[in-house]
Protein backbone atom coordinates (compact mmCIF):
# COMPACT_ATOMS: atom_id res chain seq x y z
CA UNK A 1 0.00 0.00 0.00
CA UNK A 2 2.35 2.57 0.10
CA UNK A 3 0.81 5.66 -1.41
CA UNK A 4 4.48 6.05 -1.63
CA UNK A 5 7.73 6.86 -2.86
CA UNK A 6 6.48 7.19 -6.23
CA UNK A 7 9.76 9.04 -7.67
CA UNK A 8 12.08 5.99 -8.12
CA UNK A 9 15.21 5.08 -7.46
CA UNK A 10 18.19 6.67 -9.03
CA UNK A 11 15.70 9.35 -10.41
CA UNK A 12 13.86 6.00 -10.90
CA UNK A 13 13.16 5.57 -7.10
CA UNK A 14 10.02 6.74 -5.86
CA UNK A 15 7.82 4.11 -6.78
CA UNK A 16 4.67 3.27 -4.55
CA UNK A 17 2.56 0.80 -2.73
CA UNK A 18 -0.21 -2.38 -2.77
CA UNK A 19 -0.86 -5.31 -3.84
CA UNK A 20 -1.74 -9.26 -3.04
CA UNK A 21 -2.51 -12.14 -5.20
CA UNK A 22 -5.11 -14.07 -7.63
CA UNK A 23 -3.67 -14.51 -11.57
CA UNK A 24 -4.22 -11.86 -13.77
CA UNK A 25 -3.25 -12.82 -17.26
CA UNK A 26 0.18 -14.18 -17.71
CA UNK A 27 0.96 -11.49 -21.18
CA UNK A 28 0.41 -8.63 -18.57
CA UNK A 29 2.38 -9.39 -15.50
CA UNK A 30 6.16 -11.23 -15.33
CA UNK A 31 6.61 -14.48 -12.71
CA UNK A 32 5.50 -13.83 -8.95
CA UNK A 33 8.40 -13.87 -6.77
CA UNK A 34 8.92 -16.66 -4.04
CA UNK A 35 6.67 -15.93 -1.13
CA UNK A 36 3.65 -13.87 -3.02
CA UNK A 37 3.49 -10.57 -4.12
CA UNK A 38 1.91 -9.56 -0.63
CA UNK A 39 5.00 -10.78 1.26
CA UNK A 40 7.31 -9.00 -1.13
CA UNK A 41 5.77 -5.61 -0.48
CA UNK A 42 5.48 -6.06 3.04
CA UNK A 43 9.54 -6.44 3.13
CA UNK A 44 10.31 -3.95 0.79
CA UNK A 45 8.28 -1.02 1.98
CA UNK A 46 8.48 -1.83 5.87
CA UNK A 47 12.09 -1.81 5.19
CA UNK A 48 12.04 1.72 3.44
CA UNK A 49 9.16 3.53 5.60
CA UNK A 50 11.50 1.69 8.70
CA UNK A 51 14.13 4.43 7.77
CA UNK A 52 11.77 7.51 5.87
CA UNK A 53 9.62 10.60 7.37
CA UNK A 54 6.98 11.62 6.29
CA UNK A 55 6.70 14.04 3.32
CA UNK A 56 4.48 16.46 3.10
CA UNK A 57 1.12 16.13 0.47
CA UNK A 58 1.97 19.49 -0.58
CA UNK A 59 5.67 18.89 -2.30
CA UNK A 60 3.95 16.19 -4.89
CA UNK A 61 2.51 17.55 -8.01
CA UNK A 62 -0.76 15.89 -7.74
CA UNK A 63 -1.58 18.35 -4.83
CA UNK A 64 -3.18 21.54 -6.51
CA UNK A 65 -5.74 18.07 -7.96
CA UNK A 66 -6.46 16.66 -4.92
CA UNK A 67 -6.31 19.34 -2.63
CA UNK A 68 -9.06 21.20 -4.15
CA UNK A 69 -11.03 18.10 -4.38
CA UNK A 70 -10.46 17.20 -0.43
CA UNK A 71 -11.75 20.40 0.74
CA UNK A 72 -14.89 19.34 -0.69
CA UNK A 73 -15.19 16.00 -0.03
CA UNK A 74 -17.20 14.44 3.22
CA UNK A 75 -14.82 11.64 3.73
CA UNK A 76 -11.42 10.84 2.17
CA UNK A 77 -9.89 7.66 2.22
CA UNK A 78 -5.96 7.10 0.83
CA UNK A 79 -5.12 3.22 0.17
CA UNK A 80 -1.37 2.74 0.46
CA UNK A 81 0.16 5.88 1.31
CA UNK A 82 3.16 4.76 3.48
CA UNK A 83 5.10 7.55 4.13
CA UNK A 84 4.50 9.61 1.06
CA UNK A 85 0.63 10.44 1.01
CA UNK A 86 -0.86 13.08 -1.37
CA UNK A 87 -4.12 13.74 0.59
CA UNK A 88 -4.27 16.24 3.52
CA UNK A 89 -3.38 13.60 6.58
CA UNK A 90 -5.00 14.98 8.98
CA UNK A 91 -8.81 13.43 8.96
CA UNK A 92 -7.89 11.42 6.42
CA UNK A 93 -8.40 7.65 6.85
CA UNK A 94 -5.72 5.68 5.80
CA UNK A 95 -4.82 1.66 5.19
CA UNK A 96 -1.92 0.29 4.59
CA UNK A 97 -0.19 -2.93 4.75
CA UNK A 98 3.58 -1.59 6.70
CA UNK A 99 3.30 -1.03 10.34
CA UNK A 100 5.96 1.01 10.24
CA UNK A 101 4.05 3.97 8.58
CA UNK A 102 0.92 3.86 10.84
CA UNK A 103 2.15 6.19 13.64
CA UNK A 104 3.76 9.00 11.96
CA UNK A 105 0.57 9.40 9.78
CA UNK A 106 -1.21 8.93 13.05
CA UNK A 107 0.91 11.48 14.62
CA UNK A 108 0.27 14.15 11.40
CA UNK A 109 -3.41 13.77 12.64
CA UNK A 110 -4.48 11.12 10.22
CA UNK A 111 -6.58 8.00 10.56
CA UNK A 112 -4.38 5.10 9.80
CA UNK A 113 -4.85 1.64 10.03
CA UNK A 114 -3.37 -1.76 9.07
CA UNK A 115 -4.90 -3.14 6.07
CA UNK A 116 -5.62 -4.59 2.51
CA UNK A 117 -7.10 -2.43 -0.49
CA UNK A 118 -8.26 -6.07 -1.05
CA UNK A 119 -10.33 -6.44 2.44
CA UNK A 120 -11.08 -2.82 3.02
CA UNK A 121 -12.17 -1.81 6.77
CA UNK A 122 -15.31 0.43 5.97
CA UNK A 123 -18.87 0.53 5.53
CA UNK A 124 -20.27 0.18 2.04
CA UNK A 125 -20.61 4.09 0.52
CA UNK A 126 -18.39 5.58 2.78
CA UNK A 127 -16.14 7.98 1.46
CA UNK A 128 -16.75 10.28 -1.27
CA UNK A 129 -13.09 10.45 -2.32
CA UNK A 130 -10.39 7.64 -2.45
CA UNK A 131 -7.14 7.59 -3.56
CA UNK A 132 -4.39 4.72 -4.43
CA UNK A 133 -1.38 6.17 -5.80
CA UNK A 134 0.87 3.33 -7.24
CA UNK A 135 -1.11 0.21 -5.70
CA UNK A 136 -3.40 -1.69 -7.79
CA UNK A 137 -0.48 -3.37 -9.59
CA UNK A 138 0.76 -4.68 -6.33
CA UNK A 139 -2.22 -7.01 -6.24
CA UNK A 140 -2.78 -9.91 -8.10
CA UNK A 141 -6.47 -10.33 -7.71
CA UNK A 142 -7.46 -6.54 -9.21
CA UNK A 143 -10.92 -7.39 -9.92
CA UNK A 144 -11.07 -7.73 -6.30
CA UNK A 145 -9.27 -4.65 -6.24
CA UNK A 146 -12.03 -2.45 -8.08
CA UNK A 147 -14.70 -4.65 -6.02
CA UNK A 148 -13.90 -2.77 -3.21
CA UNK A 149 -12.98 0.51 -4.52
CA UNK A 150 -16.74 0.51 -5.92
CA UNK A 151 -18.42 -0.83 -2.52
CA UNK A 152 -16.39 1.80 -0.18
CA UNK A 153 -17.28 4.91 -2.53
CA UNK A 154 -20.46 6.98 -2.62
CA UNK A 155 -22.61 7.75 -5.32
CA UNK A 156 -20.55 10.07 -7.89
CA UNK A 157 -17.41 9.94 -5.41
CA UNK A 158 -13.84 10.44 -6.93
CA UNK A 159 -12.11 8.43 -7.50
CA UNK A 160 -8.09 8.80 -8.69
CA UNK A 161 -4.98 5.73 -8.94
CA UNK A 162 -2.01 5.70 -10.83
CA UNK A 163 -0.44 2.56 -12.92
CA UNK A 164 2.05 1.42 -14.84
CA UNK A 165 1.36 0.61 -18.77
CA UNK A 166 2.11 -1.24 -21.56
CA UNK A 167 3.09 -5.17 -20.60
CA UNK A 168 5.96 -5.49 -22.94
CA UNK A 169 7.58 -2.78 -20.74
CA UNK A 170 7.92 -5.21 -18.17
CA UNK A 171 11.63 -5.32 -16.43
CA UNK A 172 13.43 -6.89 -13.31
CA UNK A 173 12.36 -3.18 -11.18
CA UNK A 174 8.99 -4.17 -11.43
CA UNK A 175 9.28 -7.39 -9.82
CA UNK A 176 11.55 -6.02 -7.04
CA UNK A 177 9.15 -3.33 -6.08
CA UNK A 178 6.47 -5.80 -5.91
CA UNK A 179 4.75 -5.40 -8.86
CA UNK A 180 2.42 -8.04 -11.01
CA UNK A 181 1.01 -6.76 -13.86
CA UNK A 182 1.27 -3.36 -16.63
CA UNK A 183 -1.65 -2.87 -17.87
CA UNK A 184 -2.99 -2.85 -21.64
CA UNK A 185 -4.55 0.45 -21.79
CA UNK A 186 -8.00 -0.79 -23.64
CA UNK A 187 -8.30 -3.50 -20.83
CA UNK A 188 -7.84 -1.02 -17.84
CA UNK A 189 -11.38 1.15 -19.39
CA UNK A 190 -12.89 -2.15 -19.60
CA UNK A 191 -12.29 -2.78 -16.29
CA UNK A 192 -13.28 0.67 -15.04
CA UNK A 193 -16.56 0.51 -16.56
CA UNK A 194 -16.90 -3.06 -15.52
CA UNK A 195 -16.46 -1.22 -12.10
CA UNK A 196 -19.10 1.46 -12.64
CA UNK A 197 -16.26 3.58 -12.62
CA UNK A 198 -16.36 6.79 -15.62
CA UNK A 199 -12.80 7.67 -16.89
CA UNK A 200 -12.98 11.60 -16.93
CA UNK A 201 -9.56 12.87 -17.10
CA UNK A 202 -6.07 11.38 -16.77
CA UNK A 203 -2.16 12.39 -16.94
CA UNK A 204 1.22 10.65 -17.79
CA UNK A 205 2.60 9.78 -14.34
CA UNK A 206 6.25 8.95 -12.27
CA UNK A 207 9.52 9.41 -12.69
CA UNK A 208 10.86 6.23 -13.30
CA UNK A 209 13.77 6.61 -15.97
CA UNK A 210 14.25 6.02 -19.65
CA UNK A 211 17.31 4.87 -19.45
CA UNK A 212 18.12 1.14 -19.02
CA UNK A 213 21.24 1.03 -17.12
CA UNK A 214 19.65 3.50 -14.66
CA UNK A 215 17.11 1.06 -14.23
CA UNK A 216 19.46 -1.62 -13.38
CA UNK A 217 21.60 0.24 -11.00
CA UNK A 218 18.90 0.87 -9.12
CA UNK A 219 17.86 -2.79 -8.84
CA UNK A 220 21.23 -3.88 -8.13
CA UNK A 221 21.63 -1.08 -5.24
CA UNK A 222 18.53 -2.38 -3.73
CA UNK A 223 19.12 -6.09 -4.07
CA UNK A 224 22.97 -5.79 -3.07
CA UNK A 225 22.91 -2.48 -0.97
CA UNK A 226 19.46 -1.87 0.75
CA UNK A 227 20.55 -0.25 3.33
CA UNK A 228 22.95 2.38 1.88
CA UNK A 229 20.42 2.12 -1.67
CA UNK A 230 17.69 3.31 0.97
CA UNK A 231 19.71 5.90 2.73
CA UNK A 232 20.86 7.27 -1.01
CA UNK A 233 17.14 7.26 -1.55
CA UNK A 234 15.94 9.14 1.20
CA UNK A 235 18.67 11.46 1.41
CA UNK A 236 19.23 12.65 -2.70
CA UNK A 237 16.67 10.82 -4.67
CA UNK A 238 13.70 11.89 -3.53
CA UNK A 239 14.36 15.47 -2.93
CA UNK A 240 15.69 15.71 -6.45
CA UNK A 241 12.81 13.85 -7.62
CA UNK A 242 10.43 16.12 -5.93
CA UNK A 243 12.61 19.30 -7.73
CA UNK A 244 12.18 17.97 -10.76
CA UNK A 245 8.93 16.44 -11.30
CA UNK A 246 7.08 18.40 -13.68
CA UNK A 247 3.40 19.60 -13.35
CA UNK A 248 0.46 17.13 -14.54
CA UNK A 249 -0.32 17.73 -18.08
CA UNK A 250 -4.57 16.51 -17.82
CA UNK A 251 -6.65 15.79 -20.52
CA UNK A 252 -10.03 14.76 -21.01
CA UNK A 253 -11.01 11.26 -20.77
CA UNK A 254 -7.30 8.85 -21.80
CA UNK A 255 -4.60 10.80 -22.35
CA UNK A 256 -2.21 9.77 -25.36
CA UNK A 257 -0.48 6.33 -23.74
CA UNK A 258 1.83 5.91 -26.59
CA UNK A 259 5.72 5.02 -24.74
CA UNK A 260 4.27 6.04 -21.69
CA UNK A 261 5.01 4.29 -18.76
CA UNK A 262 2.98 5.07 -16.27
CA UNK A 263 -0.62 7.32 -15.78
CA UNK A 264 -3.11 8.67 -13.12
CA UNK A 265 -6.21 8.01 -13.45
CA UNK A 266 -9.40 10.75 -11.88
CA UNK A 267 -12.78 8.62 -12.15
CA UNK A 268 -16.32 9.04 -11.29
CA UNK A 269 -18.07 6.63 -9.65
CA UNK A 270 -21.40 6.33 -11.50
CA UNK A 271 -24.30 4.74 -9.66
CA UNK A 272 -26.23 4.41 -12.70
CA UNK A 273 -24.25 1.53 -14.22
CA UNK A 274 -24.41 -0.76 -11.63
CA UNK A 275 -26.89 -0.71 -8.53
CA UNK A 276 -24.77 -1.18 -5.33
CA UNK A 277 -25.58 -4.39 -3.50
CA UNK A 278 -25.96 -4.94 0.53
CA UNK A 279 -26.82 -2.04 3.13
CA UNK A 280 -25.14 1.25 2.33
CA UNK A 281 -23.37 3.35 4.75
CA UNK A 282 -25.31 6.04 6.16
CA UNK A 283 -23.93 9.75 3.85
CA UNK A 284 -21.74 11.95 6.11
CA UNK A 285 -20.38 9.26 8.09
CA UNK A 286 -17.74 6.60 8.32
CA UNK A 287 -18.22 3.27 10.09
CA UNK A 288 -16.16 -0.06 10.00
CA UNK A 289 -17.65 -2.42 8.54
CA UNK A 290 -19.26 -5.37 10.63
CA UNK A 291 -17.40 -8.17 12.16
CA UNK A 292 -17.71 -10.92 10.15
CA UNK A 293 -19.29 -9.30 7.10
CA UNK A 294 -17.19 -9.79 3.43
CA UNK A 295 -15.53 -7.16 2.33
CA UNK A 296 -12.97 -8.63 0.08
CA UNK A 297 -9.87 -10.99 -0.39
CA UNK A 298 -6.62 -10.62 0.88
CA UNK A 299 -3.15 -9.87 0.21
CA UNK A 300 -2.60 -6.37 -0.50
CA UNK A 301 -0.26 -4.05 0.35
CA UNK A 302 0.75 -0.73 -0.86
CA UNK A 303 4.13 1.42 -1.72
Amino acid sequence: MRGGPQILLASAFVSTPLRDPVTPRDADRGPTPAGGAGAVNRRFYDALWSASHVVSPGRFNTWPLVSVLAASARARLEIGPGLRPRLPIAGTYCVDVSQPALSPLQASGGLATLGEITALPFADASFDLVCAFDIVEHVEDDRQVFRELRRVTRDDATMIFSVPLHPARWSAFDVLVGHVRRYDPDELLAILAEHSFVLERSAVFGMQPRNGWLLDFAVWGLTHRRVQAMRWYNRLFLPLGLLLQKPLAWAPGLTNVANVDEIVLVCRRDHRRAPRRGAEGAAGSVRPAQHGARVGSNDAGKR
